[in-house]
């Protein structure tokens, strides 16, 4: 792809940014090129912004800033490449299938079911060249917390210790945070506390939950 004036700051975002997609997109280089063959200086300028500008910020975590951009683009009614290429960002910045889904149930409320409907009809055929299951299992948080349930009841849907069972059973409060597409963090709070008394690392596949690791005291 033709570049503009040497060592400009565009053209340095730019080449960041063009990294970054490489990294995130098989064949990124590739898609780039055919994408922005006719208005080349457009590609600097927006690859430059959202992947070497915007991506490098600390502000937000990976998924958070994809689901961002996710919910964004379905509120724009972007169903052709901006969809096509967050729809793959999204899934290697750690964002589960059924977290993609779950976002654009929310943004169809706030953006109207024409656009949220559009959207639905280029993930069947993203889903399927992608060779993911549609529907996808759901989303890792809602199968935790599934599972955090099951526990309480004294019927796991997975087997678990008597320290799992009692940061679970005994706690007042549960905070849980979905950090990757298999992975969900549990907070545990007895009462009023601001710091858990213990956390849990929950690993998922699919709709099962199948590893469960503890993390800090549980005697408080």
């Amino acid at each position: 792809m033709k570049t503009i004036t040497p060592h400009s700051p565009v053209e340095t975002l730019y080449r960041e940014g063009r990294e970054t997609f490489i990294e995130l997109v098989p064949d990124g280089g590739a898609r780039l090129d055919a994408l922005f063959h006719t208005a080349p200086a457009l590609g600097e300028l927006a690859v430059g912004v959202v992947y070497g500008y915007l991506h490098s910020r600390s502000g937000l975590d990976p998924r958070l800033q994809e689901a961002a951009i996710f919910a964004a683009i379905v509120a724009a009614g972007m169903v052709g490449p901006p969809l096509s290429v967050h729809f793959k960002t999204s899934l290697a910045e750690g964002l589960a299938p059924g977290e993609l889904t779950e976002l654009l149930l929310v943004a169809s409320a706030f953006t109207g079911f024409p656009r949220a409907v559009a959207t639905a009809d280029q993930l069947n055929q993203l889903f399927a060249s992608a060779g993911l299951p549609s529907p996808p299992p759901p989303a890792p948080r809602a199968v935790v917390m599934a599972f955090c349930d099951s526990v309480r009841r004294g019927q796991p849907s997975y087997p678990v210790d008597a320290e799992v069972r009692k940061l679970l059973r005994n706690s007042r409060r549960l905070s849980l945070h979905a950090t990757a597409a298999d992975r969900v963090v549990i907070e545990s709070y007895k009462g009023k506390e601001t710091h858990p008394r213990g956390m849990l690392l929950v690993r998922v596949v699919g709709a099962m939950v199948v590893e469960v690791n503890v993390y800090g005291p549980t005697s408080a």
